[in-house]
């Protein structure tokens, strides 16, 4: 490489190092150089001071070179590309046509509910599980990982635990068992903590071989219009996530993809990292894309038009149709642009006809591996940044390259095919991401509050949807306030995986019976039966029994059960107190429900008597 861009420049720092370095590592400096980047050294110190961080920077800069698709100069490229089409203005849909995408509605848990989980059942040895787990719980006021959050109060289950516990309830429902693979995308924040937590709980009953951890690496943020990488302080190159969209080209690279499809894996499901109620609806997906023959199939729910969520529409562009996700800012001016000047307008039952995204999806083996190996699953990058003029000259902060893993429709061709399945919203999809203040905020405006309170009150509602669709009566109980977040608190319904991973396995177990106000079941095991069993007020039934433990369940309980605890303004603001626990507003305390566990193989018959 020629340097002779030495003898123009003033940077004596730089100078001063050249005689130290590798081939390798000037030619890198000067590629940096040449792309617009001789700022990273303009202000360098002389060779003896400092070194140590100039060292640090550069090896920042190497690894960004080693991971980026095109190295840290195509990062430079693509910035500056895509940062001319923000400043523009461009429409990146620009001569679409937006349409109602073909879409299976699934709310209704009815026959064609069961006859598609009963389709993706019989798939379950052939399925792969990929969690994107790249982010801290900063916004929910949590020091530690997302996945290492309780989805519920009671027994404390962690979200990661309650995915493993799905993963093992869909083994054990195998003709002939298999361990199912889950990969786990990390960053280099979540990385350590997500490896502690799996091993510090002997990856909660999976085996440490079925557990893939992919990490991801964080890309350079950018300055300005020019494409001028980002610095911390003098010597700290400001590093920020590239969104989750990177789970593709890592399955890739890591030639995971191709092992699991060469292993008989034929489909992957994508989940994120706090949506406790997703593998309910896992099952019925799975068959829904089986029954469709989709290539990639998005789970969706309704939305209202104008909610802060990305739609799913059909683009209609001359000949050619693309199902995709497009951003709710993104939406309504495409409308009124083209097909409706109102924008995006409600349906006759108050919805968009363009159904919400909740970045679940179900994706076949064969055409995604295709796809990755003739794209490398580089997925297309956007960028958004905030502008401090009105000319979009002036950033307020750095910005940076993203990319979503919803996208990978982009890379498809018309032999590839798009679905999309409608459920319930509260049956599959309840967010827990937002601290207590700003989820009062969230809820005040009229949005979801996306808490742990209520992702915790969503994640039992889901439990008495099935006890409702396998004929028990049960009543919600009163609206509370908690910190001033709303939400039902009951009746708390916790069927574990364990005992149904099916709507119709919750038919087969469950006759009749009834619930009410602020009661609590939680039913862990394969082989429980409840008939006619009330509970009301505060009572609690607990029953955990292991496999091959035939207990029926039957009668009136009647006892203190399971006490929702308000923490005062001073345990609000108390650090000794858990953070996930203050995070809810609240604390559950056993005051005395009935409680039975069966550990041996047997049949039994559980009465009020028998407490």
């Amino acid at each position: 490489m020629n340097f002779d861009f030495l003898e123009r420049v003033e940077l004596a720092g730089l100078k001063s190092h050249w005689v130290d370095w590798s081939e390798e590592r000037r030619a890198l400096v000067g590629r940096l150089m040449l792309a617009g980047q001789g700022h990273l050294f303009s202000d360098w110190e002389l060779r003896g001071a400092s070194d140590g961080a100039k060292e640090a920077l550069l090896l920042e800069v190497v690894g960004v070179d080693q991971h980026y698709p095109g190295g840290v100069c195509g990062y430079v490229e693509n910035s500056r590309r895509l940062l001319e089409v923000a400043r523009s203005g461009e429409n990146p849909f620009e001569g679409c046509i937006p349409q109602q995408p073909n879409r299976v509605d699934v709310r209704a848990l009815d026959g064609f509910y069961d006859r598609m989980e009963a389709l993706g059942a019989r798939q379950f040895a052939k399925l792969g599980v990929v969690m994107v787990a790249g982010g801290l719980g900063e916004r929910l006021g949590f020091n530690g990982i997302k996945v290492d959050i309780p989805v519920e109060s009671i027994g404390g289950t962690l979200y990661l635990k309650q995915y493993a516990d799905a993963i093992l309830a869909m083994e054990a429902r195998m003709e002939v068992r298999r361990p199912m693979p889950f990969v786990i995308m990390v960053s280099a924040d979540t990385d350590g903590a997500t490896r502690a937590s799996l091993e510090g709980n002997g990856y909660f009953g999976l085996r440490a071989s079925q557990v893939h951890v992919l990490r991801q690496e964080l890309v350079p943020a950018v300055a300005d219009n020019a494409g001028r990488l980002a610095l911390g302080d003098r010597y700290e190159l400001l590093m920020k996530p590239h969104g989750h969209g990177d789970i593709h080209m890592l399955l890739h690279t890591s030639g995971l993809a191709r092992r699991l499809a060469d292993a008989g894996i034929e489909h992957l499901v994508f989940i994120q990292d706090t949506n406790g109620q997703v593998f309910n609806a896992v099952p019925a997906a799975l068959g829904v894309a089986g029954d469709e023959g989709v290539d990639f199939m998005s789970l969706a729910v309704n939305r209202i038009p104008g909610e802060a969520g990305g739609g799913l529409a059909t683009l209609v562009r001359g000949e050619s149709a693309l199902t995709l996700n497009v951003e709710y800012n993104q939406l309504d001016p495409l409308l009124r642009a083209t097909v409706s000047p109102e924008g995006d307008v409600p349906n006759e039952e108050g919805f968009s006809i363009f159904p919400g995204n909740i970045n679940v999806l179900v994706i076949g083996m064969g055409a995604y591996v295709r796809i990755l190996e003739e794209t490398r699953g580089i997925i297309a990058e956007f960028v958004n940044p905030k502008y401090a003029d009105a000319e979009r000259r002036v950033f307020k902060k750095p910005t940076r390259l993203e990319t979503m893993m919803q996208d990978l429709p982009k890379l498809f061709t018309a032999e590839q095919r798009v679905g999309v399945a409608v459920f319930d919203r509260v049956w599959c999809f309840s967010a827990n991401k937002n601290r207590v203040a700003d989820a009062v905020a969230k809820q005040l405006a009229g949005g979801p509050a996306e808490s742990a309170a209520t992702a915790e009150a969503d994640f039992y509602e889901a439990g008495r949807m099935r006890l409702r669709a396998a004929g028990m009566e049960v009543e919600d109980a009163a609206a509370v306030r908690v910190q001033g977040i709303e939400f039902v608190p009951g009746p708390r319904v916790l069927l574990r995986p364990s005992f149904a991973m099916r709507l119709s396995e919750v038919r087969e177990r469950v006759q009749g019976g009834a619930m009410a106000d602020e009661a609590t079941l939680i039913l862990d095991g394969p082989d429980i039966r409840l008939e006619q069993v009330e509970l009301r007020g505060c009572s609690g039934l607990v029953i955990s029994a292991v496999p091959g433990a035939v207990v029926t369940v039957r009668g009136r309980f009647e006892n203190a059960g399971f006490e929702r605890v308000l923490l005062s303004g001073a345990e609000m603001a108390d650090a000794s107190v858990p953070e996930t626990v203050r995070m809810r507003g609240f604390r559950m305390v056993d005051r005395g429900a009935a409680v039975f566990r069966f550990d041996e193989p047997g049949s039994y018959v559980v009465t009020p008597e028998c407490g």
